[in-house]
């Protein structure tokens, strides 16, 4: 009977681990570098960055700019599209603008300055839905379980912490000395 209670907490144990990685959320930096909400070197260079980023519900974007000449805006997409800061959905002037990503599906942002989007100060997020969100976690989990001291993702993800995936380590310990 001791063995099996073993296997059972230790099993509960993995599986709480586990559901603790894929609920925890993340945080991007725009473009992975800091004060880089300015006018880009290149038209698409957001749009780029956030290609190649699987943003899930319960995320961050974060924008770092100087609050004095710049802000970032919410718009809808025929907005984005023509550059319209007229009615945005939402505006934020603080300098250090973290946004959470609540639903699946595009989110559209552009400069409030004057000029800045026309010159490509403008960004389209798009959220992963629930049922892409946990297929794609279990894809990014295991390269990031390997080596318990992985480098940190280019992408500007904050990421698993060490601490996580050392915890990760000893519960597999754990559950293989008590089974």
């Amino acid at each position: 009977m001791k063995n099996y209670n073993c296997s059972l907490l230790s099993y509960f144990v993995i599986i709480s681990f586990f559901t603790k990685c894929f609920s925890e959320a993340r945080e991007f930096i725009v473009d992975g570098k800091e004060n880089s909400w300015k006018i880009p070197s290149s038209p698409d260079e957001f749009n780029k960055w956030a290609e190649k980023t699987r943003f899930r519900i319960g995320d961050y974007i974060v924008l770092n700019y100087d609050p004095k000449s710049d802000s970032v805006l919410q718009v809808n997409e025929e907005d984005y599209n023509n550059c319209n800061k007229a009615q945005p959905i939402k505006s934020y002037q603080d300098g250090v603008t973290k946004i959470l990503l609540d639903k699946s599906g595009p989110f559209f942002f552009v400069s409030g300055a004057n000029g800045h989007c026309e010159n490509g100060q403008k960004l389209n997020v798009r959220v992963l839905s629930p049922k892409h969100s946990s297929s794609t976690r279990v894809q990014f989990l295991a390269p990031t379980l390997a080596p318990a001291l992985a480098p940190a993702p280019e992408s500007g993800s904050s990421g698993m912490k060490v601490g996580i995936i050392g915890g990760f380590i000893v519960m597999l310990a754990s559950f293989i000395v008590l089974a």
